[in-house]
Protein backbone atom coordinates (compact mmCIF):
# COMPACT_ATOMS: atom_id res chain seq x y z
CA UNK A 1 0.00 0.00 0.00
CA UNK A 2 1.13 3.25 -0.63
CA UNK A 3 2.53 5.47 1.92
CA UNK A 4 0.06 8.68 3.34
CA UNK A 5 2.35 11.71 4.02
CA UNK A 6 0.63 14.11 6.35
CA UNK A 7 2.16 17.63 5.47
CA UNK A 8 0.46 19.87 8.59
CA UNK A 9 0.71 23.89 8.31
CA UNK A 10 1.99 26.28 10.80
CA UNK A 11 -0.10 25.49 13.65
CA UNK A 12 1.01 21.42 13.32
CA UNK A 13 -2.49 20.45 13.05
CA UNK A 14 -3.02 19.92 16.59
CA UNK A 15 -5.31 17.25 18.57
CA UNK A 16 -8.78 18.21 17.11
CA UNK A 17 -7.23 18.62 13.70
CA UNK A 18 -8.88 16.90 10.49
CA UNK A 19 -5.04 15.68 9.63
CA UNK A 20 -4.25 13.94 13.22
CA UNK A 21 -7.86 12.04 12.08
CA UNK A 22 -6.38 11.06 8.68
CA UNK A 23 -3.38 9.54 10.98
CA UNK A 24 -5.76 7.63 13.03
CA UNK A 25 -7.29 6.08 10.29
CA UNK A 26 -5.25 5.28 7.48
CA UNK A 27 -2.39 2.74 7.92
CA UNK A 28 0.81 3.44 6.67
CA UNK A 29 0.54 7.21 7.29
CA UNK A 30 3.89 9.30 8.39
CA UNK A 31 4.00 12.73 9.50
CA UNK A 32 6.38 15.36 7.75
CA UNK A 33 7.42 17.22 11.83
CA UNK A 34 8.98 20.61 11.35
CA UNK A 35 11.53 22.57 13.19
CA UNK A 36 9.98 25.92 13.47
CA UNK A 37 6.14 25.79 12.98
CA UNK A 38 5.77 29.67 13.00
CA UNK A 39 8.06 30.26 10.16
CA UNK A 40 7.46 30.46 6.61
CA UNK A 41 10.95 29.46 5.68
CA UNK A 42 9.71 27.28 2.40
CA UNK A 43 13.29 25.94 1.50
CA UNK A 44 13.36 24.51 5.22
CA UNK A 45 9.93 22.87 5.40
CA UNK A 46 10.17 21.52 1.80
CA UNK A 47 14.06 19.95 3.00
CA UNK A 48 11.43 18.08 5.86
CA UNK A 49 9.13 16.99 3.13
CA UNK A 50 11.90 15.65 0.73
CA UNK A 51 13.65 13.76 4.03
CA UNK A 52 10.27 12.15 4.61
CA UNK A 53 9.33 11.32 0.40
CA UNK A 54 12.89 9.55 0.53
CA UNK A 55 11.84 7.30 3.23
CA UNK A 56 9.51 6.10 1.33
CA UNK A 57 9.86 2.94 -0.73
CA UNK A 58 6.99 3.76 -3.52
CA UNK A 59 6.15 6.99 -4.60
CA UNK A 60 3.93 8.96 -1.49
CA UNK A 61 0.37 10.04 -1.81
CA UNK A 62 0.52 13.83 -0.32
CA UNK A 63 -2.11 15.07 2.14
CA UNK A 64 -0.77 18.94 2.99
CA UNK A 65 -2.78 21.63 4.79
CA UNK A 66 -2.09 25.64 4.72
CA UNK A 67 1.89 26.40 4.55
CA UNK A 68 2.43 22.46 4.27
CA UNK A 69 1.00 22.49 0.69
CA UNK A 70 3.55 24.99 -0.39
CA UNK A 71 6.00 22.50 1.07
CA UNK A 72 4.87 19.85 -0.11
CA UNK A 73 4.48 21.19 -4.02
CA UNK A 74 8.48 22.50 -3.90
CA UNK A 75 8.97 19.10 -2.68
CA UNK A 76 7.70 17.35 -5.75
CA UNK A 77 10.26 19.75 -7.49
CA UNK A 78 13.00 18.00 -6.17
CA UNK A 79 11.81 14.48 -5.92
CA UNK A 80 11.04 13.80 -9.46
CA UNK A 81 8.10 10.33 -9.86
CA UNK A 82 8.38 10.69 -5.83
CA UNK A 83 4.76 12.00 -5.60
CA UNK A 84 1.71 9.99 -6.52
CA UNK A 85 -0.65 11.97 -5.93
CA UNK A 86 -1.21 15.37 -3.46
CA UNK A 87 -4.39 16.80 -1.85
CA UNK A 88 -3.62 20.18 -0.92
CA UNK A 89 -6.09 21.96 1.71
CA UNK A 90 -6.40 25.71 1.95
CA UNK A 91 -3.21 26.19 0.56
CA UNK A 92 -1.44 29.52 1.64
CA UNK A 93 -1.41 31.98 -1.59
CA UNK A 94 2.03 31.44 -2.76
CA UNK A 95 1.99 34.88 -4.44
CA UNK A 96 1.09 36.68 -1.08
CA UNK A 97 3.76 35.61 0.29
CA UNK A 98 6.53 36.19 -3.10
CA UNK A 99 6.83 32.26 -2.65
CA UNK A 100 5.37 31.91 -5.95
CA UNK A 101 8.64 31.55 -7.72
CA UNK A 102 10.10 28.73 -5.78
CA UNK A 103 6.70 26.58 -6.79
CA UNK A 104 6.26 24.57 -9.75
CA UNK A 105 5.68 26.52 -13.13
CA UNK A 106 3.99 23.65 -15.33
CA UNK A 107 1.61 21.22 -14.47
CA UNK A 108 1.85 18.86 -12.19
CA UNK A 109 3.32 15.40 -13.23
CA UNK A 110 0.81 13.81 -10.76
CA UNK A 111 -3.09 13.76 -9.93
CA UNK A 112 -3.98 16.51 -7.45
CA UNK A 113 -6.60 18.27 -5.89
CA UNK A 114 -6.67 21.97 -4.32
CA UNK A 115 -9.50 21.59 -2.03
CA UNK A 116 -10.19 25.69 -1.08
CA UNK A 117 -12.91 27.67 1.30
CA UNK A 118 -14.76 30.58 -0.64
CA UNK A 119 -13.72 32.49 2.88
CA UNK A 120 -10.64 31.26 3.86
CA UNK A 121 -8.29 34.86 4.68
CA UNK A 122 -4.88 33.09 3.76
CA UNK A 123 -5.96 32.32 0.05
CA UNK A 124 -9.02 33.60 -1.96
CA UNK A 125 -11.37 31.91 -4.33
CA UNK A 126 -10.35 33.22 -7.21
CA UNK A 127 -6.27 32.79 -6.41
CA UNK A 128 -7.25 28.95 -5.74
CA UNK A 129 -8.91 28.36 -9.30
CA UNK A 130 -6.22 30.38 -10.52
CA UNK A 131 -3.63 27.69 -8.96
CA UNK A 132 -5.38 24.49 -9.71
CA UNK A 133 -5.74 26.07 -13.19
CA UNK A 134 -2.05 26.37 -13.15
CA UNK A 135 -1.29 23.11 -12.26
CA UNK A 136 -3.71 21.59 -13.93
CA UNK A 137 -5.59 20.39 -9.84
CA UNK A 138 -9.11 19.72 -9.90
CA UNK A 139 -10.12 22.43 -7.75
CA UNK A 140 -12.96 21.21 -4.69
CA UNK A 141 -15.21 24.64 -3.66
CA UNK A 142 -16.08 23.70 -0.01
CA UNK A 143 -17.94 26.68 0.21
CA UNK A 144 -17.30 29.11 3.81
CA UNK A 145 -15.06 26.43 5.51
CA UNK A 146 -13.06 28.95 6.96
CA UNK A 147 -8.85 27.81 7.32
CA UNK A 148 -10.46 23.95 7.05
CA UNK A 149 -9.03 23.70 10.65
CA UNK A 150 -11.41 22.75 13.64
CA UNK A 151 -12.15 26.49 14.09
CA UNK A 152 -14.15 25.91 11.39
CA UNK A 153 -15.85 22.51 12.21
CA UNK A 154 -12.79 20.45 10.77
CA UNK A 155 -12.34 17.62 12.82
CA UNK A 156 -12.71 14.28 12.02
CA UNK A 157 -13.31 14.97 7.81
CA UNK A 158 -14.63 11.44 5.87
CA UNK A 159 -14.51 13.80 2.89
CA UNK A 160 -10.76 14.02 2.92
CA UNK A 161 -10.92 10.38 2.81
CA UNK A 162 -13.17 9.76 -0.47
CA UNK A 163 -10.98 12.40 -2.42
CA UNK A 164 -7.60 10.98 -1.29
CA UNK A 165 -9.16 7.62 -2.87
CA UNK A 166 -9.73 9.41 -5.63
CA UNK A 167 -6.53 10.82 -6.45
CA UNK A 168 -5.05 7.14 -5.49
CA UNK A 169 -7.54 6.27 -8.39
CA UNK A 170 -6.45 8.09 -10.42
CA UNK A 171 -2.83 7.75 -9.88
CA UNK A 172 -2.78 4.43 -10.47
CA UNK A 173 -4.49 4.77 -13.76
CA UNK A 174 -2.17 7.81 -14.79
CA UNK A 175 0.83 5.96 -14.00
CA UNK A 176 1.19 3.58 -17.18
CA UNK A 177 0.04 6.62 -19.39
CA UNK A 178 2.99 8.95 -18.16
CA UNK A 179 5.67 6.21 -19.00
CA UNK A 180 5.02 6.45 -23.05
CA UNK A 181 5.03 10.18 -22.85
CA UNK A 182 7.74 12.00 -23.53
CA UNK A 183 8.53 14.68 -20.39
CA UNK A 184 8.24 17.92 -21.79
CA UNK A 185 11.40 19.59 -20.62
CA UNK A 186 12.42 17.53 -23.12
CA UNK A 187 9.97 17.98 -26.19
CA UNK A 188 10.59 21.31 -25.81
CA UNK A 189 14.24 20.90 -26.15
CA UNK A 190 13.57 19.42 -29.61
Amino acid sequence: MTTTLVVPGLDGGGAGHWLRWIEGVLPDTRRVTQKDLSSLDLLEWSSAVRAEISKCAEPATVVAHGFGCLAALRASMDCPGRVASALLVAPFDADALRLAWMLPEEPLPFPAAIAASSNDPYLRSSKAAFWANYWSCDLIELGRAGCVDPASGFGPWPQALRLLDGLRSSAQTRMPQLALRETPHLARAI
